[in-house]
């Protein structure tokens, strides 16, 4: 039953032209664009709606566990804005690095930040 409803999640997801990434109780949503566009796959991300179908199915979207990542080349950093996500009624701030299945990820992609905690 539970994979019926994943998949239902998937789904929705994907309406939004993102692409989803589930594993046990985590689900992952990534989305690319230009630098100049950040701002409107900030308003794709359809948070309000997977929080819906959530909510209509039981679960709970936890929002302190909620992270974003917005990830260029060195190169490109300077290009890319700081641009928050509404989740629900928050606004999530971008973050440096995120951790995910044990591996850091930074928004330059060196994984310096993974390397420097692992040694």
């Amino acid at each position: 039953m539970f994979l019926l409803y994943t998949a239902d999640l998937l789904q929705l997801v994907k309406r939004h032209h993102l692409t989803p990434h589930a594993y046990a109780d985590d689900t992952q949503i990534y989305g690319h664009c230009q630098p100049s566009d950040a701002g409107d796959l900030a308003q794709r991300v359809c948070i309000d709606e997977i929080s819906a179908w959530m909510k209509a199915n039981r679960l709970q979207l936890n929002l302190a566990r909620t992270e974003v990542i917005w990830c260029a080349s060195s190169r490109r950093q300077h290009l890319v804005p700081t641009v928050s996500v509404r989740v629900g009624d928050v606004l999530v701030s971008p973050v440096t690095a995120v951790r995910d299945l044990g591996v850091y990820i930074d928004t330059d992609v060196t994984m310096r930040t993974h390397v420097t905690n692992i040694v």
